[in-house]
């Protein structure tokens, strides 16, 4: 009998396997260092993650595919996997002096930050349906247990449990949408779906149409979009600060980067159908995350509400497909990790009895520079000029109305209308309200500070100079085939 060797190359997964190296260096080191220097893992965090960029960087046009085309990396797993970084970076930083606060300072907080990234960024390679579930257990998992990390904490405990039946629940659509679509083609490689859908009868098709709506129901959830959206506010709300913050950046993009390379490629025949989906959770999603945003009086659920809109705001991009349409959405979740980082991180510097709005009046007396970058944050998540939250919406409502969806464009404008007034309402309490007699001067640590500076740099540098990142997203879109 004659075996086939699978082709291997490890050179392409070089940035995945120096994360998990570093997931792995600071699980063993953990137990052998003293209190006082737990920092150690934080460090090695950040430490791993730079490394894996450098080499990141290195595989930039290399365009290959291995283990028998399950894994492909090009330019479109290259960006994505930039944004995951980021926000791995960011969170990192952030969540140093939070874990010292907390007395919950553990090593293994950051490498399962680690092991999610490392799920996250396997999702964005993934060829291979098995391999994209298998990648989303990977992160889902680590996710589970960071949102429960306040262990003597109600909240959290529920946040956890929460999101882990929820997750479930998602997963079970998921693979129940892979055994109709590998029943009707007879493969779960992506390229080979397509193929064999082009050469299939009426029956079979149908099949992979019904397969191909579970998995987008599937991955509705990871991305927060409605009606799958009721996990988010209690598990933002309940996680610790950093993590909800690396929740809805990092995961949400490695829902769209699973979901982008199947709709694109697996079931490119079926364009005309995926958009019609799309459009209704683009405008579900806008239309109630801004909507019940509005009544909120705790931050984390505001941002809650307010990424459930940004979801649409990105499916809003996606519906036409093309290059305008991916290129957009890939500059948006870009620029929206900056933005909600830096906003969840300014929410993690004021403590986690400081999330009611009324605990932010007149911030601005208690660290005027903290209220500014707040307020830059808030303005750039409402779409102001020149913040990169103004041009992420306006490539991405420009990519739907080249692709003839002007009604969705219009709808898309209204509720980025209505989320000006949550927004700028935060604004207002900072610098027009009165502090209370009893609250002290915030001061932020010089972990927090960085990450604030490399958020708000992020935010208004993509604002001014946007070309080259989407030079180099609009060069990803050819390679998705």
């Amino acid at each position: 009998m004659e075996w086939i060797l699978p082709d291997i190359n490890f050179e392409l997964l070089s940035p995945e396997i120096i994360v998990l190296a570093f997931a792995l260096l600071i699980l063993v080191i953990e137990p052998l260092v003293s209190r006082r220097i737990k920092v150690i893992s934080a460090h090695l965090g950040w430490i791993g993650v730079v490394l894996a960029f450098v080499f990141l960087v290195r595989l930039w046009n290399l365009n290959q595919t291995s283990f028998n085309q399950m894994f492909v990396l090009d330019n479109f797993a290259c960006l994505f996997k930039f944004i995951f970084l980021v926000s791995s970076f960011l969170v990192i930083f952030a969540s140093i002096n939070y874990l010292r606060e907390e007395k919950i300072f553990h090593g293994e907080y950051f490498s399962l930050i680690l092991f999610s990234t490392l799920g996250m960024m396997l999702m964005a390679s993934s060829f291979d349906l098995i391999v994209i579930f298998l990648a989303m257990e990977l992160m889902s998992l680590s996710l589970y247990v960071l949102a429960g990390f306040r262990r003597d904490d109600l909240k959290s405990n529920e946040s956890a449990i929460k999101y882990f039946l929820i997750g479930a629940f998602a997963s079970g659509f998921l693979l129940f949408g892979i055994t109709l679509i590998y029943g009707s083609t007879s493969t779960t490689n992506l390229g080979q779906i397509l193929l064999n859908l082009s050469y299939s009868g009426f029956e079979k098709t149908s099949m992979a149409w019904m397969g191909m709506g579970l998995f987008i129901v599937g991955f509705g959830f990871k991305i927060a979009s409605v009606p799958f959206h009721m996990w988010a506010p209690d598990v933002y709300q309940g996680a610790p600060t950093p993590i909800s913050a690396f929740i809805s950046a990092g995961p949400k993009a490695a829902g769209f980067a699973a979901l982008l390379r199947v709709l694109l490629v697996a079931f490119a025949k079926y364009q005309v159908d995926w958009s019609i989906v799309l459009w209704v959770l683009a405008v579900l999603s806008m239309t109630v995350g801004n909507v019940i945003a509005l009544s909120q009086t705790n931050i984390k659920r505001l941002l809650a509400y307010s990424s459930i809109a940004h979801a649409g705001y990105v499916l809003v991009a996606l519906v036409g497909g093309g290059e305008q349409g991916v290129s957009s959405a890939l500059f948006y979740l870009l620029v929206y990790v900056f933005m909600n980082i830096g906003a969840f991180t300014i929410v993690t510097t004021m403590g986690e009895k400081n999330t009611k709005l009324d605990d932010y009046s007149g911030l601005v007396n208690r660290n005027p520079a903290l209220s500014v970058v707040m307020a830059i944050f808030l303005l750039s998540l409402a779409g102001f000029p020149p913040l990169g939250g103004f041009l992420a919406k306006f490539y991405a409502f420009s990519a739907a109305v080249k692709s003839g969806y002007l009604g969705l464009a219009l709808i898309a404008v209204l509720n980025s209308f209505v989320a000006v007034y949550y927004y700028l309402r935060v604004v207002v309490i900072m610098f027009m309200r009165r502090p209370p007699e009893e609250m002290k001067p915030v001061s932020v640590p010089l972990s927090v500070g960085f990450a604030l500076f490399v958020a708000c740099v992020g935010t208004v540098w993509l604002g001014i100079f946007p070309d080259v990142f989407l030079m180099l997203a609009k060069s990803s879109f050819l390679l998705l085939f």
